[in-house]
C-alpha cells in the first residue's frame, strides 16, 4: 500500500503543478481580492523554485559528503542502488541521467575498494514490466569482464527500503562482513544512508553525481530563472518527504 500510495501522490511534490493550481485559481474566481493573491503567489512560487542559487544552496546542505577511504581499505561489497537505468519502448535496458552511480561503482572495484558488487534494483514502476533493472546491468557488467563470482544482483526491490532489507539478506547469505561501501546519488544518500543503517547495516557512504562543487555564480543566477531547477526541486522534495516517512517509520 505504502508502495502505491507514495506513486500516486508523487504529483504532489511538483512545484510546477502548485504554480498550476494557483494560476488555474486565478483565472476562474470571480473575487479580485483572491484573484490578485492568487496571482502573485504563482509568480513568487514561479521565482523561488526556478532560481539556480537557492536550489544551490539547499543541495550544498542536504547533499552528503563522500567519506574519505583508506588507502589501505577493502571492502567486502559495494552496494550500488539501481534507478540508473531503464527499459526502452523495445523492452532493452539503458542508462539514464543517474549512471554516475555505475561509474562510481566501476572505479571503486578497480581501485580494489571493494571484493564484489552488489547492484540492488528490481522494478519501481507502478505498472511493472518482467524488466528487472539488476539483471540487466550484471549483463553490462559482463562486458567489462566482472567475473560473476565478483557480481551479486538483488533483483525484487522496488523502493530504498527494499533495497536496504534485500541486500542485508543476501549479504548475510554470502557471508559477506561489514561495513560496505554504499553507492547513490549525492541527493539520494542522505535518505539512503538512514534507512540502511535503521536496517543494522554498517555502510560508508559514497555519494555520486552532486549538483554541488566549487562553480561561481553570475549576477544573472541570482535573478534568472531556470526551467531544470524546477526538476532539481522536485527531486529534493520527494527526498525531503521520503525522509520525514522514513524516520515516521
Amino acid at each position: 500500500m505504502y508502495f502505491i500510495l507514495s506513486k500516486i501522490l508523487l504529483f504532489l511534490l511538483f512545484p510546477l503543478n502548485w504554480v498550476i493550481v494557483f494560476l488555474l485559481i486565478a483565472i476562474i474566481t470571480r473575487r479580485p481580492k483572491l484573484k490578485r493573491k492568487c496571482f502573485v503567489t504563482a509568480v513568487a512560487l514561479l521565482l523561488i523554485f526556478s532560481n539556480p542559487f537557492l536550489l544551490y544552496l539547499f543541495a550544498k546542505n542536504w547533499d552528503v559528503n563522500t567519506t574519505p577511504l583508506g588507502k589501505e581499505n577493502v571492502y567486502s561489497a559495494v552496494i550500488v542502488l539501481g534507478g540508473f537505468s531503464g527499459e526502452d519502448k523495445n523492452g532493452n535496458g539503458f542508462f539514464n541521467g543517474s549512471a554516475d552511480r555505475f561509474i562510481q561503482a566501476l572505479e571503486l572495484k578497480e581501485q580494489n575498494k571493494a571484493e564484489h558488487i552488489l547492484i540492488s534494483s528490481g522494478n519501481g514502476n507502478l505498472q511493472a514490466s518482467n524488466f528487472k533493472e539488476a539483471v540487466w546491468v550484471k549483463g553490462e557488467l559482463k562486458k567489462f569482464n566482472f567475473p560473476d563470482s565478483t557480481t551479486l544482483i538483488e533483483q525484487e526491490s522496488r523502493n530504498t527500503f527494499e533495497n536496504a532489507a534485500f541486500s542485508k539478506k543476501l549479504l548475510e547469505q554470502k557471508h559477506l562482513p561489514p561495513p560496505y561501501l554504499l553507492v547513490t546519488s549525492a541527493w539520494h544518500m542522505r535518505r539512503a544512508e538512514y534507512i540502511f543503517k535503521k536496517e543494522g547495516l554498517d555502510i560508508v557512504p559514497c555519494p555520486s553525481g552532486p549538483i554541488t562543487g566549487n562553480q561561481k555564480f553570475a549576477w544573472s543566477d541570482y535573478i534568472m530563472p531556470e526551467a531544470y531547477v524546477l526538476d532539481g526541486w522536485t527531486t529534493y522534495l520527494k527526498e525531503l518527504v521520503g525522509l520525514t516517512v522514513a524516520h515516521l517509520k
